[in-house]
């Protein structure tokens, strides 16, 4: 008959993991080794650490894991479920490591292995964020109940150089047609939205009828999107052009809460497995998401549409719509946006010419 093991820890696929409240606090993380009597000197060693950070005021450890669940559960950002995707990216490399051993040198195994799937700087960079995040709030806003903050000083990570980025690559009409007509239904309405509008991904996925607000002295309505919604926290002024309209509307008895959903659910992202099968069908495997906003963006400038205008279709700028934007300047703006429909008679050959030099 074995030897009984000591409270607080249990095994998970074959490896001891420690869930036990000590002094008030509960500790939840893995051991990292599958030998209950290492498991055991672990959890002493967690034993101890508490005792003396309430005794004598030592700072307590701390796991990424353990960081990057109260980041998750707290964080109110847009980009919220785009850092969930790094941090499960992350756990394998640094999810048992206590924070204030996390360097940059210990992210390279991260780093290298992801450069070896073949995954750009700048998408690296995006984990490389998500950690610099974490632990920056670890050292400035959370404390414990000794009133020490979680970590003593943030590591400085610094970000790789994006010698790689791909350039922006906006479509050209008949490439828009192409790609569309190969995108389910659902999808097409989702990137005919955003390429009319300038939104992004995660502003078309997350949009809500009660964001909508009338605007009953020109006979139109807009679109408010909250500032936690938005990528640079400011509050988002949608305007519906003709096209932008006529989706919204045809949409209206859907789904209750959101505007875009598919089979009763709301899409979390654009660019699933549908939209790359759609591209690569379409023979437009270089296509992003994101190149539906450059591509809004380009054709604005193309007809002729101010900086300014630009900038406030494009989100650029904060403007509250119940107080600086007159009926005429809305007016003004839907006009903008419908301009760019006149393009579709003119494919502009030399601009896509030097497109394709560039690309």
């Amino acid at each position: 008959m074995g030897r009984k093991k000591t409270p607080g820890l249990f095994k998970r696929e074959g490896i001891w993991h420690i869930d036990k409240r000590i002094r008030g606090n509960r500790i939840c993380e893995s051991t990292g080794t599958s030998r209950l009597s290492e498991a055991e000197r672990f959890l002493a060693l967690r034993l101890e650490e508490v005792r003396q950070a309430q005794i004598y005021g030592v700072r307590l450890k701390r796991s990424f894991r353990e960081a990057a669940l109260k980041y998750v559960a707290e964080a109110t950002i847009s980009s919220l479920r785009n850092d969930i995707d790094q941090i499960k990216l992350l756990d394998p490399y640094i999810g048992s490591m206590s924070i204030d051993r996390i360097n940059p040198s210990v992210l390279k195994p991260f780093i290298n292995s992801r450069r070896k799937q073949g995954v750009r700087y700048r998408t690296i960079n995006f984990g490389l964020k998500t950690v610099r995040r974490i632990l920056n709030l670890a050292a400035t806003e959370w404390y414990d109940e000794n009133g020490h903050t979680w970590l003593m000083v943030a590591p400085k990570i610094k970000l790789l150089p994006e010698t790689d980025s791909r350039k922006p690559y906006p479509l050209s009409w008949d490439e828009q047609e192409r790609l569309f007509l190969e995108l389910p239904e659902h999808l097409r309405d989702m990137a005919l939205f955003k390429v009319n509008t300038g939104c992004r991904e995660q502003e078309v996925c997350s949009l809500r009828w009660e964001w909508e607000v009338e605007v009953p002295e020109i006979g139109t309505s807009v679109f408010i999107i909250p500032g936690e919604n938005v990528k640079n926290r400011e509050d988002r002024v949608v305007i519906l052009g003709d096209i932008a309209r006529e989706i919204v509307d045809g949409r209206r008895d859907i789904h209750p809460e959101f505007v875009f959903s598919f089979q009763g659910r709301r899409i979390t992202r654009m660019n699933n497995s549908s939209w790359r099968k759609a591209r690569k069908r379409a023979k437009l495997s270089q296509v992003r998401v994101h190149d539906l906003k450059h591509t809004f963006a380009r054709r604005l400038r193309s007809a002729g549409v101010g900086f300014e205008d630009r900038q406030d279709l494009l989100g650029h700028t904060s403007k509250s719509v119940t107080t600086h934007y007159s009926g005429a300047e809305l007016v003004n703006l839907i006009q903008a946006v419908n301009r760019i429909k006149t393009q579709k008679s003119r494919k502009s050959p030399a601009l896509v010419l030097l497109k394709r030099k560039v690309s």
